[in-house]
């Protein structure tokens, strides 16, 4: 069995490192990492395949060690990775515009009844 190296964290995986499928195949190479590193979320990486850049959702990313990446995918399900798109648009939940549950409410009013904001 070749020598890996030892198990890394995503915020140290290198551009280049080869990308194995869970049946052993080189599927491609570390083109990028994405992460939202201030809250220290990894989303997946952007792969080189022999047919162009490749998106590997993180649930699809497996071990991680210094000189390969193995997914939790084979081979043929790796061939079926979508091209990288751009960023979605980010949601956030504004509870002003919610709709407010009849039981939200009554807790609503009587908390505020006990706080004495009524």
């Amino acid at each position: 069995m070749a020598d890996h190296g030892a198990p890394i964290a995503y915020m140290t995986l290198a551009e280049g490192t080869p990308v194995y499928a869970s049946d052993g195949e080189q599927v491609g190479t570390v083109h990028r990492v994405l992460a939202d590193a201030e809250s220290d979320i990894f989303d997946g990486l952007v792969l080189d395949t022999d047919d162009g850049e490749r998106f590997a959702d993180a649930p699809a990313v497996g071990n991680l060690y210094e000189r390969a990446v193995f997914l939790e995918l084979t081979a043929a399900q790796a061939r079926h990775l979508h091209a990288p798109d751009a960023n979605p648009a980010v949601m956030e939940a504004n509870l002003d515009d919610a709709e407010e549950s009849e039981l939200r409410a009554r807790l609503r009013r009587a908390w505020d009844i006990v706080s004495g904001r009524y």
